[in-house]
C-alpha cells in the first residue's frame, strides 16, 4: 500500500504540505511524489534506518520524572517539514528586526531606561521581573549585545499566518537536534538531497564559533573559547558536548575555571593555567558566580562576574539577558520595535492578555476554558493550562494562582496550529508543529538559521510539542522553489 495524498485529510487545519483542496504545495511537490512512490515495506525500512541512526549517533534527551532522570532516544519522524525559500526570507527579516530591538531594549534597561521614562514600558513590570539582574546595571558588553543567541518559537494559525509565540533569550537550547535531524535524514534518504534544492544548515557551528570569537576582549587570530556546562546531569548535556566538539572548543565545568588576581579567567590544563577569552555559558544566571548570586552554587566560578564587568572575558549570552525572556515582556515587543527602530513589526505576536491589567485579567478568568494560560517564566511546557482540554478543577487552581500573582500570568487564544504529515503506523496523519529558528547576533551582523528545530506533537490532537511533554521532531527543509 502506497501513500495516497488525495486521501490525506487536513481536517480543517492549515497543513504545510497539502492545501485545503488536497493539492501539494509547490515547495513540497517533489517530496510528496517521492513518498507516494515508496511501498509500505520501504517506508517501514526507512523508519528502522532512522531509529538505528539515532541509536548509533547517541542522540538522546533527558526527562525528569518524579525525582529520577531518564535518558530517551530522540523521537523523530521521517517526513520532513518543507517551507518555501521566498516565504522564509520574509520570516528571516522579521526575526532579525525582533532580535535587534530586543538587544536595544535590554541595554536600555541596564542603563538609561529611556523606554520607561517615555512611558512605553511600565516601571512596575520591571521592578517585579525575576530575571532583571541589578548586578548588571551599567555594564557594557561588547557591541552592546546581550542576547547573542536567540531561539524564537514560531507557529502558524489556521489561516497560515506566521506568529512569534515566544522568545528564548536566556540559555536557548535545541540547535544540536536541528543539526542531527539533518544528519539522520541524509542517512535515510540521501537521494532526496540530490533531487531537491534544500538550503544547508551545516555551517551553523562555524557561524556560532565566529560570533563567539568576535566577542573576545583580546585581539588575536584564535581566541580561547569554551563551553561552560553544569555537567552530565543537565538535560541539555548532549547539546553541550555536541556543540563543543563541532566548534573544536573545550567543554568545561565551573571547577575547571578560576579567576585570578588580575581579574581574568583561566582554564586549568595539564600544562598549567590558560587564559579564557569567551565563555559560551549553558548555566543559568543565578548559578554563574557564588560571590554575586547563589552563594552555595557549585556550578559557577567565583569572581566570574567581576572578570566580565571589567571586560576581561565575554559571557554569551550575557547575564541579565533574560529580562526580555518573559512572557509578559513578550506582549510589549511590538511597542519595543516601534520605540527603538521606528518600524512596524514584520512578524506578528500572538494576541496576549496580561493578567497584571485588571480588565484583561477579568477577561482571562471568565474565559479560562477557551484560552491557553502561561506562567511568565516557565519553559518546556511546564505550568501551562490549555483551557479547552482542561478540567474545571485545573481551571480553578489556575485562577487561584492568577489571583495570588497576576504579574506572573498571561493568556492567549487557543490557536489552530498548522499541521504536517506525520507517520501514525504506516499512514501519514496531520500533527501540530512549531518551529524554533536560531538567531546569532554579534553587533556587526545578524544571522538566522535556514529553518530551525521543528517540534511535533506526536499524540493525535495534542497542541503540546515539547519533547519533555511527549513531543517529537522533524527535519526542516527550506526549499528553493525557483530551482525545483
Amino acid at each position: 500500500m502506497r501513500i495516497d495524498w488525495k486521501a490525506y485529510n487536513t481536517k480543517g487545519f492549515f497543513d504545510e504540505l497539502i492545501d485545503g483542496q488536497g493539492n501539494v504545495r509547490l515547495h513540497g511537490q517533489k517530496l510528496a511524489q517521492f513518498f507516494a512512490n515508496l511501498s509500505a515495506d520501504e517506508l517501514k525500512k526507512a523508519r528502522a534506518v532512522a531509529d538505528l541512526a539515532i541509536k548509533e549517533m547517541g542522540i538522546t534527551f533527558t526527562v525528569y520524572n518524579e525525582g529520577s532522570m531518564i535518558d530517551r532516544a530522540w523521537p523523530f519522524d521521517i517526513i520532513p517539514r518543507t517551507i518555501g525559500k521566498n516565504e522564509w526570507q520574509k520570516v528571516e527579516l522579521g526575526l532579525k528586526q525582533r532580535v535587534e530591538a530586543l538587544n536595544l531594549f535590554i541595554d536600555d534597561l541596564y542603563h538609561d531606561q529611556k523606554i520607561i521614562k517615555d512611558g512605553v514600558f511600565p516601571r512596575g513590570l520591571l521592578e517585579k521581573s525575576v530575571n532583571f539582574r541589578q548586578q548588571c546595571v551599567g555594564i557594557n558588553p561588547p557591541n552592546k549585545i546581550w542576547a547573542h543567541i536567540c531561539g524564537s518559537d514560531l507557529v502558524r494559525d489556521g489561516k497560515g499566518t506566521v506568529y512569534v509565540l515566544e522568545d528564548n533569550l536566556r540559555v536557548p537550547s535545541g540547535v544540536s537536534y536541528m543539526l542531527e535531524n539533518r544528519s539522520v535524514m541524509k542517512r535515510v534518504f540521501p537521494e532526496l538531497f540530490e533531487q531537491m534544492s534544500i538550503l544547508p544548515i551545516d555551517d551553523y557551528p562555524s557561524q556560532l564559533f565566529d560570533m563567539l570569537a568576535a566577542m573576545s576582549p583580546r585581539p588575536q587570530d584564535k581566541p580561547e573559547v569554551v563551553v561552560l556546562t553544569p555537567g552530565v546531569f543537565n538535560s541539555a548535556y548532549f547539546e553541550h558536548c555536541y556543540l563543543a566538539q563541532e566548534m573544536g572548543c573545550e567543554l568545561v565545568e565551573g571547577r575547571d575555571l578560576v579567576v585570578e588576581k588580575d581579574d581574568c579567567v583561566y582554564m586549568r590544563t595539564i600544562t598549567g593555567l590558560q587564559r579564557v577569552d569567551v565563555i559560551y555559558r549553558r548555566i543559568d544566571d543565578l548559578f554563574l558566580d557564588p560571590e554575586v548570586f547563589l552563594p552555595d552554587s557549585q556550578l559557577g566560578v567565583p569572581g566570574l562576574m567581576r572578570a566580565w564587568s571589567k571586560g576581561n572575558v565575554a559571557l554569551v549570552n550575557a547575564p541579565g539577558a533574560g529580562v526580555a525572556d518573559d512572557k509578559v515582556v513578550y506582549a510589549y515587543v511590538p511597542e519595543i520595535i516601534k520605540y527603538y527602530l521606528d518600524e512596524t513589526p514584520k512578524l506578528e505576536n500572538v494576541p496576549t492578555y496580561k493578567c497584571l491589567d485588571e480588565k484583561e485579567c477579568d477577561y482571562v478568568i471568565k474565559n479560562i476554558d477557551k484560552l491557553v494560560v502561561k506562567p511568565a517564566n516557565e519553559s518546556g511546557g511546564y505550568g501551562l493550562l490549555i483551557g479547552p482540554k482542561s478540567t474545571q478543577k485545573e481551571q480553578q487552581i489556575c485562577i487561584e494562582q492568577i489571583k495570588v500573582d497576576p504579574r506572573n500570568w498571561v493568556a492567549q487564544p487557543t490557536l489552530n496550529l498548522s499541521t504536517v504529515p506525520t507517520f501514525d503506523g504506516l499512514e501519514p496523519d496531520g500533527r501540530h508543529v512549531d518551529l524554533r529558528p536560531f538567531i546569532l547576533s554579534s553587533g556587526k551582523d545578524i544571522q538566522v538559521t535556514t529553518g530551525g528545530l521543528t517540534r511535533v506533537a506526536m499524540n493525535k490532537g495534542s497542541l503540546v510539542v515539547n519533547s519533555s511533554q511527549g513531543g517529537g521532531s522533524k527535519d526542516t527543509w527550506i526549499v528553493d522553489e525557483e530551482a525545483e
